[in-house]
């Protein structure tokens, strides 16, 4: 054997086992735990803050009201601690705000003696319907353990108890299950140790800022705020951990308005240290007992991508160059996907992707078809993904996107745009969406004169699917104002976010469609999350632009 075939033969074996190890671990050990560790140091102190009931609250049903039932004040708080609980069963306690965290009770004997034992029930709602609904038989497709109903069984009084489960709620209805007929007690006490990590005030709004848009602002501020806890978390009720895509809603909020960026750190290098072996992201990973991935559900491809959007703007607002250029190699990983299933046009092939077990989410909605949404996504990733590089002096290793921007921008103009009716197509059916328009705009596929006609063209065509939750409505707000279209983004705030406020919301909600209100994605609207991230955004919209929203 000569020498130049050993040569030949020894490099062959060399990148055969660094392909091999790369297999098994695309980031190695001492990575991944440096990586976890910083996570751990940045984890925040939460702020605690003991809160009380305002009132009791009467609940009827009302079809004009949201999900058919009203709420009004009831009797003075202090009825509930001098009456007779088994006289009270059923009763709802109204917090006067929503909130998260534990909630301790205390029992005291009104007369006699305990000869047996005292079973309650707690059911704990964040909107009205959740304590008037009964929960069974559960027809929904999540987990019946989600929602918030408690049994608790006092054998000795006078009792506290901590609920050992952590809450998210306004309105707690409480429900004399079982108690001797010789004996009788009061509530004398309760109240919720509330959490969240944030611990200064925003700047106030102009005075010039329309009151419906102050209102607007004041509630997602408070859904920001609960949904920050020691992760950004997608919604402290359900499911209570932390996904890509809130992270990146929610510190764009954040840097607008609390500015906690030590959270965005944490949560972007718990998703690094927590990533699949092939150096993907996982959607979603939990904190507790341990850091961990949900490690079997299928592959969320625009998540992945979305990563890079959060990396770069909490560079943008940080200056924190260290931290960029540490998950750097994650970020440059998350590309190395783009061209796995474009065809010789450029385009995406979402329905192979999707039979092949990628997931591809883009919206709540199951009517959408998410190709061209998909393409917009990749290209405007890529671009941020750029910027990013730019920031950091890293262009040389992300050149091949450059490339790929032009490619697939010119197969979105070619074989997704339609001529005729001015707007781009999505899969075989040639479907019009919210979804499509408002991603392949803000990748900037088009020229702005032309994302303009794209968008007044949309708003015309009765027949596009419409976002189905606030996590598309972001998007298609974003794009509005990308190209210029302010008046038309003004006038979704205030209507869509105005909408819920006007409905008596204290937190925006993961799910809203104006002419359904109980539509939900699990088969069941209570399970529903009426606290959730991706819905907070109004704050940002409304803080980032205040020629917009801040002015008469």
């Amino acid at each position: 054997m000569n020498q130049q075939l050993k040569k030949i033969i020894l490099s062959t074996f060399v990148l055969l086992f660094a392909s091999q190890l790369s297999a098994q671990d695309f980031y190695n050990t001492q990575t991944r735990d440096k990586w976890l560790k910083i996570a751990k140091d940045n984890q925040p102190k939460l702020v605690e803050k003991l809160k009380y009931p305002v009132s009791l609250a009467d609940i009827t049903a009302d079809a004009s009201a949201f999900q058919g039932y009203k709420t009004t004040k009831g009797k003075d708080i202090q009825t509930l601690y001098t009456t007779s609980l088994k006289k009270q069963s059923g009763n709802v306690i109204d917090f006067g705000e929503h909130l998260t965290g534990y909630f301790t009770f205390s029992l005291q004997t009104l007369n006699s003696t305990a000869d047996a034992p005292v079973r309650l029930k707690f059911t704990f709602g964040e909107v009205p319907s959740e304590v008037s609904v009964p929960f069974d038989p559960y027809t929904g497709g999540l987990s019946r353990a989600w929602l918030q109903d408690e049994v608790v069984t006092v054998t000795e009084f006078p009792a506290t108890i901590t609920i050992p489960r952590r809450l998210a709620f306004r309105y707690v209805k409480i429900e004399v299950l079982g108690s001797s007929p010789y004996f009788d007690f009061v509530l004398n006490d309760c109240f919720i140790k509330a959490t969240t990590s944030v611990s200064s005030l925003p700047a106030p709004l102009a005075s010039t800022t329309p009151e419906i848009f102050s209102k607007i602002d004041k509630v997602a501020l408070n859904t920001l705020k609960e949904c920050m806890q020691t992760v950004f978390e997608d919604g402290p009720k359900r499911d209570r951990r932390l996904w890509i895509g809130d992270v990146v809603l929610e510190s764009q909020a954040n840097m607008y308005s609390f500015k906690e960026h030590t959270l965005t750190k944490r949560c972007l290098y718990l998703l690094a240290g927590l990533a699949q072996e092939d150096g993907f992201l996982y959607s979603n990973v939990f904190e507790t007992p341990v850091p961990h991935a949900q490690e079997k559900s299928p592959f969320l491809f625009d998540y992945s991508l979305l990563y890079n959007v959060a990396l770069k703007e909490y560079l943008g607002a940080t200056g924190d160059k260290e931290t960029a250029e540490d998950l750097w190699p994650v970020a440059k990983r998350q590309m190395d996907n783009i061209s796995k299933y474009l065809d010789k046009d450029g385009v995406f092939n979402a329905a192979q992707a999707a039979k092949d077990g990628w997931w591809l989410f883009v919206d709540w909605n199951d009517k959408l078809d998410r190709q061209a949404s998909l393409q917009g996504i990749m290209i405007y990733s890529m671009k941020e993904t750029l910027a990013l590089a730019k920031m950091i002096g890293k262009e040389k290793e992300v050149n091949q996107l450059s490339g790929l921007i032009t490619k697939m921008s010119n197969g979105a103009k070619t074989k997704l745009f339609e001529k005729k009716l001015g707007l781009f197509v999505s899969g075989a059916s040639h479907q019009v969406s919210y979804a499509s328009q408002s991603w392949l705009v803000l990748a900037g596929v088009l020229k702005d004169n032309e994302n303009q006609k794209v968008l007044a063209n949309l708003q015309k065509y009765n027949e596009a699917v419409k976002p189905g939750a606030p996590y598309m409505y972001h998007y298609y707000v974003q794009a509005l104002i990308n190209c210029g279209l302010t008046n038309d983004a003004k006038s979704i705030v205030e209507t869509y976010w105005g909408g819920m406020v006007n409905k008596g919301a204290d937190t925006f909600w993961e799910v809203y469609d104006p002419t359904n209100e109980k539509l939900s994605p699990y088969g069941f609207y209570p399970m529903n999350s009426y606290c959730h991230a991706w819905s907070c955004t109004a704050t940002y919209f409304i803080r980032k632009y205040p020629n917009i929203f801040q002015k008469q």
